[in-house]
């Protein structure tokens, strides 16, 4: 019993964790098998596997492409509401974590997320100087189906770790919409029309960073900064822990 008490302190709150690790690891948001070495948040190899987009990218709204293309194919073609908008990594790698994220519940991913995006874009993010960060808006039937906003989650640990503030009440959505995966761009800006409104006493004369989980064509990120300018504020940002391709 004495040479129990002389045991380091903090040595069997280590020892229990180590136990707890071995008997219940956690899992891997990219491969969802058990992290591999423990005591990770995301196995080193999957790490390894994911694409951070990093020069060349598009200068509208940070889409990976080819050497010497300043622009994507969809920017070249739209005229965005937005100033720009970075994505954190690629989409391919990290597709099957994003569909767990959004529609199996993994509500936990959001701290890997934002700690990932947030070392690969602090630079843009603090370059931007926004006022405050917000998130793109899910409807209630989604939010309650759901149990949170993905998008949010992500959002508000972004806030802690930069410093800038969170706003909730920045951006709602008011009308519920298709799902957008096999729509067409032109069908994608018919399907969101009217579906946002901006927060007036929050956004009036603010930039904002506003933040999503996927971009693709860019068109949710449009509409959600249209109603924000609607709304008095001075211009958007965009940023997305996920981006398509822009070739």
């Amino acid at each position: 019993m004495k040479d129990f008490l002389l045991l380091p302190k903090g040595f069997l709150k280590r020892a229990l964790t180590n136990a707890l690790t071995l008997l219940y690891p956690s899992r891997c948001p990219v491969c969802d098998r058990p992290v591999w070495p423990p005591g990770e948040r995301i196995c080193l190899s999957c790490l390894k596997s994911l694409k951070p987009i990093n020069d060349p990218f598009c200068e509208k709204c940070g889409k990976k492409v080819n050497a010497g293309i300043r622009f994507c194919t969809d920017c070249g073609k739209v005229k965005h509401a937005f100033v720009r908008s970075r994505g954190a990594f690629e989409y391919g790698p990290l597709s099957k974590a994003m569909y767990r994220y959004k529609y199996l519940g993994r509500r936990e991913y959001a701290d890997i997320f934002a700690d990932l995006t947030y070392s690969q874009l602090a630079d843009y993010i603090h370059g931007v100087r926004p006022d405050i960060i917000a998130a793109v808006p899910v409807s209630k039937k989604k939010l309650l189906k759901r149990g949170y906003n993905q998008a949010a989650e992500v959002a508000k640990r972004l806030a802690g770790l930069s410093g800038i503030p969170f706003e909730s009440g920045a951006l709602f959505r008011v009308r519920d919409t298709s799902p957008m995966k096999l729509l067409s761009p032109s069908e994608r800006q018919k399907n969101l029309k009217n579906a946002f409104t901006g927060g007036q006493n929050v956004v009036k004369s603010k930039r904002i960073l506003l933040v999503d989980d996927i971009y693709t064509t860019g068109s949710t990120m449009d509409e959600c900064s249209r109603a924000l300018l609607e709304a008095g504020a001075e211009s958007v940002y965009g940023l997305s822990i996920a981006s398509g391709t822009g070739v």
